[in-house]
Protein backbone atom coordinates (compact mmCIF):
# COMPACT_ATOMS: atom_id res chain seq x y z
CA UNK A 1 0.00 0.00 0.00
CA UNK A 2 1.42 3.34 -1.02
CA UNK A 3 1.70 6.24 1.40
CA UNK A 4 2.57 9.90 0.92
CA UNK A 5 4.61 10.89 4.00
CA UNK A 6 4.13 14.16 5.83
CA UNK A 7 6.86 16.76 5.65
CA UNK A 8 7.26 16.50 9.43
CA UNK A 9 8.54 12.90 9.11
CA UNK A 10 12.22 11.89 9.01
CA UNK A 11 14.05 13.10 5.91
CA UNK A 12 17.13 12.11 3.90
CA UNK A 13 17.88 15.46 2.25
CA UNK A 14 16.40 18.64 0.79
CA UNK A 15 16.85 19.60 -2.87
CA UNK A 16 17.12 23.17 -4.14
CA UNK A 17 17.84 24.68 -7.57
CA UNK A 18 20.34 27.54 -7.54
CA UNK A 19 19.71 30.86 -9.38
CA UNK A 20 21.63 31.60 -12.54
CA UNK A 21 21.92 34.42 -15.08
CA UNK A 22 19.44 32.84 -17.53
CA UNK A 23 16.69 32.70 -14.90
CA UNK A 24 14.23 35.40 -13.89
CA UNK A 25 16.57 36.27 -11.01
CA UNK A 26 18.97 38.00 -13.42
CA UNK A 27 18.01 41.62 -12.48
CA UNK A 28 19.09 41.02 -8.86
CA UNK A 29 21.08 37.80 -9.16
CA UNK A 30 23.54 38.55 -6.35
CA UNK A 31 20.72 39.14 -3.86
CA UNK A 32 18.96 35.97 -4.97
CA UNK A 33 22.12 33.87 -4.68
CA UNK A 34 22.70 35.19 -1.16
CA UNK A 35 19.14 34.20 -0.23
CA UNK A 36 19.61 30.67 -1.57
CA UNK A 37 22.96 30.33 0.23
CA UNK A 38 21.24 31.28 3.49
CA UNK A 39 18.55 28.66 2.88
CA UNK A 40 21.11 25.97 2.04
CA UNK A 41 23.16 26.80 5.12
CA UNK A 42 20.07 26.60 7.33
CA UNK A 43 19.24 23.16 5.90
CA UNK A 44 22.72 21.64 6.02
CA UNK A 45 23.07 22.28 9.73
CA UNK A 46 20.42 19.59 10.18
CA UNK A 47 20.53 17.36 7.09
CA UNK A 48 22.11 17.12 3.63
CA UNK A 49 21.19 19.67 0.96
CA UNK A 50 21.43 18.74 -2.72
CA UNK A 51 21.97 21.81 -4.90
CA UNK A 52 20.99 21.47 -8.56
CA UNK A 53 22.89 24.14 -10.49
CA UNK A 54 24.06 25.22 -13.93
CA UNK A 55 27.74 25.38 -12.93
CA UNK A 56 28.95 23.40 -9.93
CA UNK A 57 32.22 25.28 -9.54
CA UNK A 58 30.49 28.66 -9.70
CA UNK A 59 28.00 27.68 -7.02
CA UNK A 60 30.60 26.04 -4.80
CA UNK A 61 32.30 29.42 -4.71
CA UNK A 62 29.41 30.82 -2.65
CA UNK A 63 30.21 28.48 0.25
CA UNK A 64 33.13 28.46 2.67
CA UNK A 65 32.75 24.74 3.37
CA UNK A 66 30.81 21.86 1.88
CA UNK A 67 29.74 19.74 4.85
CA UNK A 68 26.33 18.23 4.11
CA UNK A 69 26.27 19.87 0.66
CA UNK A 70 25.98 17.93 -2.59
CA UNK A 71 25.90 19.34 -6.11
CA UNK A 72 24.21 18.18 -9.32
CA UNK A 73 24.90 19.86 -12.65
CA UNK A 74 21.76 20.69 -14.61
CA UNK A 75 20.66 23.71 -16.65
CA UNK A 76 17.20 24.65 -15.37
CA UNK A 77 14.73 27.25 -16.55
CA UNK A 78 14.12 28.54 -13.05
CA UNK A 79 14.51 27.61 -9.38
CA UNK A 80 11.12 26.51 -8.01
CA UNK A 81 12.20 23.09 -6.79
CA UNK A 82 8.95 22.45 -4.93
CA UNK A 83 6.99 22.31 -8.16
CA UNK A 84 9.29 20.59 -10.64
CA UNK A 85 10.99 18.08 -8.32
CA UNK A 86 9.76 14.55 -7.81
CA UNK A 87 7.29 13.69 -5.05
CA UNK A 88 8.27 10.68 -2.95
CA UNK A 89 5.88 7.96 -1.84
CA UNK A 90 6.50 4.81 0.17
CA UNK A 91 5.53 1.31 -0.92
CA UNK A 92 5.77 -0.19 2.53
CA UNK A 93 9.20 1.10 3.52
CA UNK A 94 10.53 1.38 -0.04
CA UNK A 95 10.62 4.92 -1.50
CA UNK A 96 9.61 5.72 -5.07
CA UNK A 97 9.96 9.18 -6.63
CA UNK A 98 6.97 10.16 -8.76
CA UNK A 99 7.90 12.46 -11.64
CA UNK A 100 4.80 14.46 -12.59
CA UNK A 101 4.51 16.82 -15.55
CA UNK A 102 5.39 20.45 -14.86
CA UNK A 103 4.10 23.15 -17.25
CA UNK A 104 5.09 26.38 -15.53
CA UNK A 105 1.83 26.65 -13.56
CA UNK A 106 -0.50 26.11 -16.45
CA UNK A 107 1.70 27.39 -19.26
CA UNK A 108 2.45 30.79 -17.73
CA UNK A 109 6.24 30.39 -18.11
CA UNK A 110 8.77 28.32 -20.08
CA UNK A 111 9.26 25.07 -18.21
CA UNK A 112 10.55 22.37 -20.58
CA UNK A 113 13.94 22.07 -18.86
CA UNK A 114 12.42 22.19 -15.39
CA UNK A 115 9.98 19.46 -16.42
CA UNK A 116 12.89 17.25 -17.55
CA UNK A 117 14.97 17.92 -14.41
CA UNK A 118 13.81 14.96 -12.31
CA UNK A 119 14.39 12.49 -15.16
CA UNK A 120 17.98 13.76 -15.39
CA UNK A 121 18.93 14.35 -11.76
CA UNK A 122 16.85 11.38 -10.60
CA UNK A 123 19.10 8.93 -12.43
CA UNK A 124 21.37 9.23 -9.43
CA UNK A 125 18.76 8.73 -6.71
CA UNK A 126 19.14 5.29 -5.16
CA UNK A 127 15.47 4.47 -5.70
CA UNK A 128 13.03 4.07 -8.55
CA UNK A 129 11.73 7.12 -10.45
CA UNK A 130 8.26 6.66 -11.92
CA UNK A 131 6.96 8.91 -14.71
CA UNK A 132 3.37 10.11 -14.21
CA UNK A 133 1.43 11.59 -17.13
CA UNK A 134 -0.41 14.17 -15.04
CA UNK A 135 0.29 17.83 -14.27
CA UNK A 136 0.96 18.32 -10.58
CA UNK A 137 3.16 20.65 -8.55
CA UNK A 138 4.47 19.81 -5.10
CA UNK A 139 3.28 23.13 -3.73
CA UNK A 140 -0.28 22.21 -4.68
CA UNK A 141 -0.64 19.37 -2.16
CA UNK A 142 -0.22 18.80 1.58
CA UNK A 143 -0.15 15.37 3.21
CA UNK A 144 -0.72 14.48 6.85
CA UNK A 145 1.12 11.20 6.29
CA UNK A 146 -1.95 9.23 7.35
CA UNK A 147 -4.03 9.18 4.18
CA UNK A 148 -5.39 12.74 4.09
CA UNK A 149 -4.45 15.15 1.29
CA UNK A 150 -5.20 18.88 1.54
CA UNK A 151 -5.38 20.96 -1.62
CA UNK A 152 -7.22 23.78 -3.39
CA UNK A 153 -9.76 23.43 -6.16
CA UNK A 154 -8.44 26.61 -7.77
CA UNK A 155 -5.15 24.86 -8.51
CA UNK A 156 -5.84 21.17 -9.03
CA UNK A 157 -9.10 21.67 -10.91
CA UNK A 158 -7.93 24.65 -12.93
CA UNK A 159 -8.52 24.11 -16.67
CA UNK A 160 -4.94 25.24 -17.33
CA UNK A 161 -3.65 22.04 -15.70
CA UNK A 162 -5.55 18.83 -16.55
CA UNK A 163 -8.62 20.01 -18.43
CA UNK A 164 -9.54 16.53 -19.68
CA UNK A 165 -9.94 15.25 -16.11
CA UNK A 166 -13.03 15.69 -13.94
CA UNK A 167 -12.81 16.15 -10.19
CA UNK A 168 -13.67 12.48 -9.80
CA UNK A 169 -10.84 11.56 -12.21
CA UNK A 170 -8.35 13.66 -10.24
CA UNK A 171 -9.46 12.17 -6.94
CA UNK A 172 -9.14 8.59 -8.21
CA UNK A 173 -5.73 9.17 -9.76
CA UNK A 174 -4.29 10.84 -6.65
CA UNK A 175 -5.90 8.32 -4.33
CA UNK A 176 -4.27 5.47 -6.25
CA UNK A 177 -0.87 7.15 -6.59
CA UNK A 178 -0.64 8.31 -2.98
CA UNK A 179 -2.65 5.63 -1.18
CA UNK A 180 -5.14 8.19 0.14
CA UNK A 181 -8.21 7.77 2.30
CA UNK A 182 -9.58 11.23 1.57
CA UNK A 183 -8.91 14.51 -0.23
CA UNK A 184 -9.93 17.76 1.45
CA UNK A 185 -10.66 20.55 -1.05
CA UNK A 186 -10.40 24.22 -0.13
CA UNK A 187 -12.62 26.32 -2.40
CA UNK A 188 -11.53 29.65 -0.90
CA UNK A 189 -8.27 31.42 -0.17
CA UNK A 190 -5.67 33.17 -2.32
CA UNK A 191 -2.73 35.57 -2.11
CA UNK A 192 -2.32 38.58 -4.38
CA UNK A 193 0.73 38.23 -6.61
CA UNK A 194 0.67 34.43 -6.56
CA UNK A 195 1.31 32.83 -9.98
CA UNK A 196 0.37 29.31 -8.90
CA UNK A 197 -3.43 29.57 -8.79
CA UNK A 198 -3.57 29.27 -5.00
CA UNK A 199 -1.02 26.64 -4.07
CA UNK A 200 -1.93 25.15 -0.71
CA UNK A 201 1.60 25.70 0.65
CA UNK A 202 1.01 29.46 0.67
CA UNK A 203 -2.20 29.10 2.68
CA UNK A 204 -2.54 26.05 4.96
CA UNK A 205 -0.07 23.34 6.03
CA UNK A 206 -0.07 20.12 8.02
CA UNK A 207 2.36 20.31 10.94
CA UNK A 208 1.45 16.82 12.17
CA UNK A 209 -1.25 14.24 11.45
CA UNK A 210 -3.91 16.16 13.38
CA UNK A 211 -2.94 19.84 13.06
CA UNK A 212 -3.17 22.46 10.30
CA UNK A 213 -1.35 25.80 10.42
CA UNK A 214 -2.97 28.44 8.22
CA UNK A 215 -2.90 32.12 7.28
CA UNK A 216 -5.50 34.19 9.12
CA UNK A 217 -6.43 37.71 8.00
CA UNK A 218 -7.81 39.89 10.80
CA UNK A 219 -7.81 43.17 8.87
CA UNK A 220 -11.26 43.74 7.39
CA UNK A 221 -9.84 46.36 5.03
CA UNK A 222 -7.36 43.91 3.47
CA UNK A 223 -8.34 42.56 0.06
CA UNK A 224 -7.80 39.01 1.34
CA UNK A 225 -10.13 39.26 4.32
CA UNK A 226 -13.27 37.65 2.90
CA UNK A 227 -11.47 34.86 1.03
CA UNK A 228 -9.28 33.91 3.98
CA UNK A 229 -12.19 34.05 6.44
CA UNK A 230 -14.11 31.70 4.12
CA UNK A 231 -11.06 29.43 3.99
CA UNK A 232 -10.88 29.44 7.78
CA UNK A 233 -14.53 28.37 7.97
CA UNK A 234 -13.83 25.53 5.55
CA UNK A 235 -10.89 24.35 7.64
CA UNK A 236 -13.11 24.34 10.72
CA UNK A 237 -15.50 21.93 8.98
CA UNK A 238 -12.83 19.47 7.86
CA UNK A 239 -12.42 16.13 9.65
CA UNK A 240 -9.62 13.61 9.66
CA UNK A 241 -10.10 10.05 8.42
CA UNK A 242 -11.42 9.06 11.87
CA UNK A 243 -14.03 11.82 11.89
CA UNK A 244 -12.26 14.18 14.28
CA UNK A 245 -11.76 17.92 13.69
CA UNK A 246 -8.24 19.11 13.09
CA UNK A 247 -6.40 21.32 15.54
CA UNK A 248 -6.13 24.67 13.76
CA UNK A 249 -3.23 27.05 14.34
CA UNK A 250 -3.56 30.56 12.84
CA UNK A 251 -0.58 32.46 11.51
CA UNK A 252 -0.61 36.26 11.21
CA UNK A 253 -1.02 37.88 7.82
CA UNK A 254 1.97 39.83 6.58
CA UNK A 255 1.62 43.55 6.02
CA UNK A 256 1.17 44.38 2.32
CA UNK A 257 4.54 44.19 0.54
CA UNK A 258 5.14 45.67 -2.90
CA UNK A 259 7.78 45.61 -5.61
CA UNK A 260 7.52 47.70 -8.79
CA UNK A 261 4.00 48.63 -7.69
CA UNK A 262 2.78 45.04 -7.45
CA UNK A 263 1.63 43.39 -4.22
CA UNK A 264 3.74 40.35 -3.39
CA UNK A 265 2.58 37.01 -1.90
CA UNK A 266 4.39 37.26 1.43
CA UNK A 267 3.24 34.41 3.68
CA UNK A 268 4.54 32.70 6.79
CA UNK A 269 2.79 29.49 5.70
CA UNK A 270 5.60 28.87 3.21
CA UNK A 271 7.87 27.33 5.87
CA UNK A 272 9.98 24.17 5.52
CA UNK A 273 10.04 21.42 8.15
CA UNK A 274 13.34 19.51 8.29
CA UNK A 275 15.03 17.13 10.71
CA UNK A 276 15.24 18.95 14.03
CA UNK A 277 14.22 22.37 12.73
CA UNK A 278 11.65 24.50 10.96
CA UNK A 279 13.01 27.05 8.49
CA UNK A 280 10.63 30.02 8.47
CA UNK A 281 10.48 32.80 5.87
CA UNK A 282 10.50 36.33 7.28
CA UNK A 283 10.20 39.61 5.42
CA UNK A 284 11.36 42.47 7.68
CA UNK A 285 7.66 42.70 8.51
CA UNK A 286 6.15 43.93 11.81
CA UNK A 287 4.52 40.49 12.19
CA UNK A 288 7.72 38.45 11.84
CA UNK A 289 8.24 37.96 15.57
CA UNK A 290 4.61 37.08 16.22
CA UNK A 291 4.82 34.41 13.52
CA UNK A 292 8.07 33.02 14.94
CA UNK A 293 6.43 32.81 18.36
CA UNK A 294 3.67 30.64 16.86
CA UNK A 295 6.27 28.28 15.43
CA UNK A 296 8.16 28.09 18.71
CA UNK A 297 4.96 27.14 20.52
CA UNK A 298 4.02 24.48 17.95
CA UNK A 299 7.47 22.92 17.48
CA UNK A 300 9.05 22.76 20.95
CA UNK A 301 11.41 19.97 19.86
CA UNK A 302 12.76 21.74 16.79
CA UNK A 303 14.95 24.77 16.26
CA UNK A 304 13.10 27.66 14.63
CA UNK A 305 15.36 29.19 11.96
CA UNK A 306 14.22 32.47 10.36
CA UNK A 307 15.51 33.28 6.87
CA UNK A 308 14.87 36.65 5.25
CA UNK A 309 12.98 35.89 2.02
CA UNK A 310 12.20 39.45 0.96
CA UNK A 311 14.03 38.79 -2.32
CA UNK A 312 12.19 35.55 -3.07
CA UNK A 313 8.75 37.13 -3.03
CA UNK A 314 9.78 39.51 -5.82
CA UNK A 315 9.40 36.45 -8.06
CA UNK A 316 6.08 35.54 -6.43
CA UNK A 317 7.23 32.62 -4.28
CA UNK A 318 8.95 32.01 -0.98
CA UNK A 319 11.03 29.52 1.00
CA UNK A 320 8.96 26.35 0.71
CA UNK A 321 8.54 26.99 -3.01
CA UNK A 322 12.29 26.74 -3.66
CA UNK A 323 12.84 23.52 -1.68
CA UNK A 324 11.78 19.88 -1.89
CA UNK A 325 12.34 17.40 0.91
CA UNK A 326 13.08 13.73 0.26
CA UNK A 327 12.03 11.39 3.06
CA UNK A 328 14.11 8.78 4.84
CA UNK A 329 15.43 6.04 2.58
CA UNK A 330 16.99 8.01 -0.31
CA UNK A 331 20.61 9.12 -0.35
CA UNK A 332 22.19 12.05 -2.23
CA UNK A 333 25.71 10.68 -1.78
CA UNK A 334 26.10 9.82 -5.47
CA UNK A 335 26.72 13.54 -6.00
CA UNK A 336 29.87 15.35 -4.96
Amino acid sequence: MRRLPGEFEAQSFVQIIFPHAQSDWAPYLDEACENFVNIANAIRRHEPCLIVCDDVQRVKGFFNEYDNLYFAAYQSDDTWARDCSGITVYDGTVPTVLDFTFTGWGGKFDAARDDAMTASVGKHYDCAVEQVDFILEGGGIESNGAGTLLTTSECLLNPNRNSAHSKADVEKLLTDLFGLQQILWLDHGYLAGDDTDSHIDTLARFIDEKSIMYVQCADETDEHYEALRSMEHELQQFRDSEGNPFSLVPLPMCEPAYYDGERLPATYANFLIINGAVVVPVYNDPNDQAALNVFKACFPGREIVPVDCSVLIRQHGSLHCVTMQFPKGISPVHYQ
